[in-house]
């Protein structure tokens, strides 16, 4: 409670360990922050520190040498960190302009953030760290206009960090689960379920990030495969992407019985309540555990909507969950399914699912909601705005740097890079 105070408080006396973030969180909610300004600055002097693994790899470096105990909050490798960084970066510069959205959006990873063990003082080290970066990726054409914009940008992303964190007191920084069932759908997917300790607040359509205690420290997103259940079991489908990771270990070496921690339940492809618009889902590969999600919403719902469903899968085995959406079909009149087969005939399409969609008609009527690998949902949400769709109806889920920074699509509808693990 009395860190709750400290950040909240504006009378407050500050906290010597909090740095300089906590008062420039202060003045973006008192005074708007010219995002825009310093997103001109920093976008004129990219290419002293691009492509960013070079100045990420000089901030963890920077980091470590002044802190080596920070090491152990990391996991072995940090390959995903860095990745991860470096979107949270692209998203920053991009949206720089938009300051609210960069706000609420920090909110939501600062709450998030609380199951990593992040402190204060842990930011007022990454500034540090970040500062030193820019020195030595810009040499000698750094400039203090440059490294000022870039703090700026830093304190105000860290400062609705740290507001998310402290609105999220009253909730645990992550739930534990008990594995119920555990059942292979293949040789490289999995489907189980589990049943949190404690009742695990979220919505239809929602994802969470899960760690396994046989790799710690180690949190990767995987969307919730159900609508809310009375017994508050949750469902996940996963498949093993590489060997020794997440995946890899949630598909071959999870049973039922294991424990496993959740985090907070994150992400806005969620249901509208707009009773009179028709539904597009679009879906491939794992992608189904969101569109099921929904479906089963839909369902619960007292009117219901016309509901259009592409389900896409390389090939006809791939359709993995069949008995699941056929039992969805028969009950729903409402719902429309459109499998859409890559490499096989047989389905009512083949080709690549963003083509199927294109080709069935007029969508600009609907509300879309797209899941499944990153570069289906960019061709896809491209291809619906090209229809007319409006952007602001297009919900998808987060979008893995699939572009390059070069090539990044603008934010006239298009899906952009943001942070998601």
């Amino acid at each position: 409670m009395r860190l709750r105070q400290q950040l909240l408080s504006p009378s407050a006396r500050p906290d010597p360990g909090a740095g300089p973030w906590v008062s420039a969180a202060r003045r973006a909610h008192g005074q708007p922050y010219d995002g825009a300004a310093d997103q001109q600055v920093i976008t004129r002097q990219l290419p002293l520190v691009t492509p960013f693994g070079k100045l990420i790899g000089h901030l963890y470096d920077a980091m470590f040498e002044r802190h080596p105990y920070l090491r152990s909050l990391f996991p072995d490798s940090m390959d995903f960190q860095r990745v991860h960084l470096e979107r949270a970066f692209w998203y920053l510069i991009e949206h720089l302009d938009q300051p609210q959205e960069v706000a609420d959006f920090c909110a939501r990873l600062g709450r998030d953030h609380r199951k990593l063990g992040v402190r204060p003082v842990h930011f007022e080290v990454f500034e540090q760290a970040l500062a030193e970066a820019l020195r030595r990726s810009a040499g000698a054409r750094w400039s203090e206009e440059m490294e000022r914009a870039w703090l700026r940008m830093v304190r105000f992303a860290v400062g609705a960090m740290v507001d998310g964190a402290a609105g999220a007191l009253a909730e645990p920084p992550y739930w534990n689960a008990t594995v119920t069932a555990h059942e292979l759908r293949g040789p490289d997917l999995a489907v189980f379920r589990v049943r949190p300790a404690e009742p695990f607040p979220y919505r239809a359509g929602q994802y969470t990030r899960i760690q396994t205690p046989l790799l710690p420290l180690t949190w990767r997103p995987y969307s919730i495969a159900c609508a809310p259940r009375p017994d508050g079991e949750l469902e996940f489908h996963v498949r093993r992407t590489a060997p020794g990771g997440v995946s890899d270990t949630l598909v071959t070496r999870t049973r039922a019985g294991d424990q496993l921690r959740l985090g907070p339940a994150q992400g806005s492809m969620v249901l509208d309540g707009d009773p009179a618009r028709d539904v597009l889902i679009v879906a491939g590969g794992t992608g189904w555990a969101t569109a099921r999600a929904l479906l089963e919403e839909l369902s619960r719902r007292p009117l219901h909507r016309g509901t259009h469903l592409f389900v896409g899968a390389r090939t006809l085995d791939e359709l993995y969950d069949t008995t699941a959406l056929a039992r969805l079909e028969k009950n729903c009149s409402w719902l429309r399914v459109v499998p859409v087969i890559g490499e096989e005939s047989g389905a009512a399409e083949s080709g690549s699912v963003a083509d199927a969609v294109a080709r069935r008609g007029d969508w600009s009527g609907h509300t879309a909601y797209v899941s499944g690998p990153p570069m289906m949902v960019t061709a896809t949400v491209y291809g619906l705005t090209a229809l007319s769709l409006p952007p602001d109806r297009i919900h998808h889920d987060p979008v893995d740097g699939t572009l390059p920074p070069a090539a990044r699509p603008s934010r006239a509808g298009a899906p952009v890079a943001i942070t998601g693990g």
